[in-house]
């Protein structure tokens, strides 16, 4: 599956912007939403998000895929920051990789790079979805640390390439 290209590209997004904590609940989903995203992350975290969106919606297969994320970092992000990603088709786990945020987002040429000033940040990506992937609903979680261990993000997301509508996402 193109090396989670998609998943990359959010990693690299949230290491410069996350918003307001989400406790383990569930999710109901309208007819035709097909993703999602919660942040978990508290007051301790350095990174919130203030809103995610993509372009087209739903996200669609073999095509291009725009995401435009919107945040606030509290403090400066330096270089060496770094996400813990872990995908899942419903109890599998399909993926569990740390990826360095500053490197991914140069080697994604983000609209953003490391360091990032404290501030609000617009980022803009776009990746091309691989016809590949499979009918199924991936949940992806994002933790976020900076070079210092302290944390920086915390994240969920959910995409759906099911065929049917609507369904229950727990956290």
């Amino acid at each position: 599956m193109a090396r989670f290209g998609l998943l990359v590209l959010l990693a690299a997004v949230f290491g410069s912007v996350v918003a307001t904590p989400v406790e383990d609940e569930q999710v109901l989903l309208a007819q035709d939403k097909r993703w999602d995203w919660s942040d978990c992350s508290s007051d301790s975290h350095i990174v919130h998000v203030k809103s995610i969106e993509v372009s087209p919606d739903p996200p669609q297969r073999g095509q291009d895929l725009t995401v435009t994320v919107v945040g606030v970092a509290d403090k400066r992000v330096e270089e060496g920051a770094y996400a813990d990603v872990t995908v899942k088709a419903g109890v599998i786990k399909l993926l569990h990789k740390e990826f360095d945020l500053c490197e991914e987002a140069r080697n994604a040429n983000a609209s953003i790079q490391c360091p990032i000033e404290k501030g609000t940040h617009k980022v803009v990506q776009t990746v091309t979805l691989p016809k590949e992937i499979p009918p199924a609903q991936f949940k992806v979680e994002i933790r976020g640390y900076t070079d210092d261990d302290d944390d920086l993000l915390c994240a969920n997301l959910m995409m759906d390439f099911r065929p049917h509508r609507g369904s229950y996402i727990p956290w």
